[in-house]
């Protein structure tokens, strides 16, 4: 009879399945420690309310849904729909949780703080309030002035020539919004 050696993938193959019992057996998780994973992929409510305040056409569910999926990556799921793709739908057997409710029973829909924008108007910026009453006498200007060449050599001429465009388009696009509220509230 020939005698019987042990050879090196069949001692491989014997530790591997050694190496997985022990892991099956004495590393298991525990209940306590399948609830902290169940935690980990809950969303925060606080991000649900960021992308919904951010694309409101969004269901919350939704946003719950892809949030909890992607590891609660608000910058993936900004990108997911920024990118044009919809977010999946959640299975019917996906129940998220509710936010808390708040005791106090409030009727009013919450009034959202209006923020101050740090840039005043545009009329207030390049002070026009005083061109603002005047009336439109642009076009007539430009008809009875010489032509003058369209860029000068001179910085301060360019600078002041620029100027005036740029007041003229601010005050062209407040006298076209105005037309427009008057031909809204005429109608």
């Amino acid at each position: 009879m020939a005698e019987q050696t042990l050879n090196l993938p069949s001692l491989f193959l014997a530790l591997a399945v050694l190496a997985i019992s022990v892991r099956y057996f004495f590393f298991t998780p525990s209940s306590s420690s399948t609830q902290a994973a169940s935690d980990r992929n809950t969303a925060d409510p606080a991000h649900i309310e960021q992308i919904a305040q951010m694309f409101p056409q969004l269901s919350r569910r939704d946003i719950q849904w892809d949030l909890q999926r992607n590891g609660g990556s608000v910058q993936a799921t900004t990108e997911r729909v920024l990118s044009g793709r919809s977010l999946e739908r959640p299975p019917p057997s996906f129940q998220p949780l509710q936010p808390p409710v708040s005791s106090s029973p409030s009727t009013s829909p919450p009034v959202r703080p209006r923020y101050k924008s740090s840039h005043p108007d545009l009329i207030t910026r390049y002070n026009l309030k005083s061109r603002l009453s005047q009336p439109d006498i642009t076009r007539q200007d430009e008809a009875e002035q010489p032509k003058t060449p369209a860029w000068s050599q001179n910085k301060a001429e360019r600078q002041a020539l620029l100027q005036k465009r740029r007041e003229d388009m601010v005050l062209a696009a407040r006298r076209k919004l105005e037309e427009r509220e008057r031909e809204k509230v005429g109608k």
